[in-house]
């Protein structure tokens, strides 16, 4: 058994199309003309879907309805808007959302049930629903196996650049495929960000399995990351198996690893990307903590670091000021840290050993260092044998002015 990730120029390679996912994407003009803002997603018949949603308790009224249909029916449809969030809407919102999956409904002859909708923009801004449903028929006409491209641009807000990756998995049955998007840029600290991604597979996988599969992989990836320490009142990640394949895989499979293993590196690989592609953003910087007692422990120091304003300050000007670490991990929510055992390195080079600095420090070297646009920063507790890692980017200038205009 192997695995072939797709290979292709950055910002997006190429995208293996999943049988039983046909895509569309068109502008319907909700906040900009002439720019992609509607996607809408079909899944075969029998399909399975799973999704988290965020945990910020102004949840977006797609956010609320997406959840009770996919608790409630199978799922059809998937329609995404951006340029408005619906979210902080009250009533009105919530009436949006209901005429969004009925306007689905309508033009693909499905249960309004059986859509989960999406949304992601201007928070508090009630969401123009007529352009939306008067651009869903060319939506329907325009599904296509091979539109995972056009999605990624079309869920885009803020983001530069669209975010997919693609992957094939050899398993004893036959080759599975795996694809996914993503969008995100600011606002980024799932607890389940203006975040959203759509992961896809034309394996067979029952619902219970597919969402415990998904709860792992969002663990390990997309709740491993921030840009500002911002929740989103918006966040999802959606999994869909469609079974289309004919290879089925369940909780005794062999090949459970395997795909288990594929589907966590896909959804690393996207997270990454949405912090690469952070606003403002110049390095994505990996946040490697070891030596805890706990993973839980490991992940909290490394979020208290990663969403320090003044070590990503630092970080921006490639200052390596390992005080503002090391004060960092001090005001962590651990308790009996020994700051005698703490050690700090930057992309390899030591800087801080046993709560001091190294006697083999030379700034000048690990300045350089950290002008590169991939940076690691390794803490070690000393105090146990757990890690965990968190990814973040710097912050510039550019942050500011981007939401300094976000609505202009």
């Amino acid at each position: 058994m192997g695995v072939s990730m797709a290979v292709g120029e950055s910002p997006l390679p190429p995208l293996h199309p999943v049988a039983g996912v046909r895509l569309a994407t068109v502008m319907a003009g909700i906040r900009r003309a002439e720019e992609p803002d509607l996607v809408l997603i079909e899944l075969a018949k029998d399909s399975s879907v799973a999704a988290v949603f965020t945990r910020n308790r102004f949840r977006a009224a797609p956010v609320r309805l997406a959840e009770t249909h996919l608790q409630n029916s199978p799922s059809r449809y998937l329609v995404i808007n951006t340029g408005n969030a619906n979210a902080g809407t009250g009533a009105a919102g919530n009436q949006a959302a209901l005429k969004t999956c009925q306007a689905v409904a309508d033009v693909a002859g499905c249960e309004p049930e059986q859509v989960l909708p999406y949304s992601t923009g201007v928070i508090g801004e009630l969401l123009p629903v007529t352009p939306l449903i008067e651009a869903l028929p060319d939506a329907y006409q325009k599904l296509a196996d091979d539109g995972w491209a056009a999605a990624a641009d079309g869920i885009r807000t803020t983001d530069l650049r669209p975010k997919g990756r693609s992957v094939q998995v050899d398993l004893s049955a036959g080759p599975v495929t795996i694809t996914g998007i993503a969008k995100g840029s600011g606002m980024i600290r799932p607890d389940m960000a203006t975040m959203l991604a759509f992961v896809a597979t034309d394996a067979a996988v029952e619902g219970s399995l597919l969402r415990q599969l998904l709860t792992t992989a969002v663990g390990k990836s997309f709740n491993r990351i921030t840009v500002d320490g911002d929740t989103s009142t918006n966040d999802a990640c959606t999994l869909m198996a469609t079974g289309a394949s004919g290879i089925a895989l369940d909780s005794a499979s062999p090949d459970l690893g395997s795909f288990a293993a594929a589907l966590n590196q896909l959804c690393i690989e996207l997270a990454q990307e949405v912090v690469a592609d952070g606003e403002g953003a110049t390095k994505l910087v990996s946040i490697l903590v070891s030596g805890a007692r706990s993973e839980a422990e490991a992940e909290a120091v490394g979020f208290v670091v990663a969403e320090s304003p003044l070590v990503k300050t630092a970080l921006f000007a490639s200052d390596p000021n390992w005080g503002r670490i090391l004060a960092a991990v001090g005001r962590a929510p651990i308790d009996n840290l020994d700051v005698g055992r703490v050690a700090i390195s930057i992309s390899g080079y030591p800087i801080a050993i046993a709560g001091g600095l190294a006697d083999t420090y030379e700034e000048p070297v690990v300045a350089r260092a950290m002008q590169e646009d991939h940076l690691t920063v390794e803490i070690n507790l000393g105090r146990g044998d757990a890690q965990a890692t968190v990814w973040t980017c710097d912050l510039s200038y550019e942050y500011v002015r981007i939401n300094a205009e976000y609505r202009s």
